[in-house]
């Protein structure tokens, strides 16, 4: 992101009022349209400012390069399917392979072949390394689930989704490949994070700028992957 836009230089701040708003829609209301990221994304034609945090992933880990095969679990609404199209140089002579996967509709992006279907589903492994061509070089995984508001059962929610995402790696990942995964406050489970150290050379946790200061969230990167 442009120190510019880091900067709010481009827009001034703006306070919504009024009550056609409850509170807490109101606050959000207000963090979006004062958020530079938000403001970066539309100028860029990015379907969310969750971009931002692969591009600022990426550019610390240097994962995707042209020519790889990258997969994008939980893709909508697509931002980071962008990100990947423009880094490996998906759809263009000698560039690489980009598919998202959703359980809901999600609109074609140019370069990318986009699935419907639930990543959770083994059954759905055929269809994703046929549109590939073959194993997946990055596995990338931005998913949160619905919450309910009680924070163990939201923990369990969230720990499940991860595990869904590793096992799909797990399963996919060419030799030497990498798994990028959206995990929450106190990082991965320590069973998963073992599972995870026998199969990748490293493993790290990632904070990128674009992660709000306020969101639990961080970001699992395995690289190495030795095999299952």
């Amino acid at each position: 992101m442009s120190k510019a836009s880091k900067s709010g230089g481009r827009f001034a701040a703006v306070r919504v009022t009024g009550k056609a708003h409850k509170p807490s829609s109101r606050q959000w209301l207000q963090r979006q349209l004062n958020d530079p990221y938000v403001h970066e994304a539309k100028r860029r034609g990015y379907r969310s400012r969750a971009a931002f945090k692969l591009i600022e992933i990426d550019d610390k880990a240097k994962l995707l390069k042209p020519g790889q095969r990258v997969v994008d679990l939980g893709a909508a609404p697509g931002g980071w399917t962008q990100v990947a199209v423009e880094r490996v140089r998906a759809g263009r002579p000698g560039g690489g392979t980009v598919v998202a996967i959703d359980k809901q509709p999600m609109d074609a992006i140019p370069g990318a072949t986009v699935l419907e279907g639930d990543m959770t589903d083994p059954d759905n492994d055929a269809r994703v390394v046929a549109a590939l061509g073959g194993p997946a070089d990055i596995v990338l995984s931005d998913m949160s689930p619905a919450t309910v508001g009680h924070a163990h059962t939201d923990h369990l929610r969230i720990v499940a989704l991860v595990e869904a995402a590793a096992d799909f790696a797990l399963r996919n990942l060419a030799p030497g490949g990498a798994f990028v995964a959206k995990v929450f406050a106190g990082g991965t489970e320590q069973t998963l994070l073992l599972r995870l150290k026998k199969s990748f050379a490293g493993i790290r946790h990632v904070k990128p700028p674009a992660s709000r200061k306020d969101s639990a969230e961080i970001y699992l990167v395995a690289t190495g992957f030795r095999g299952a």
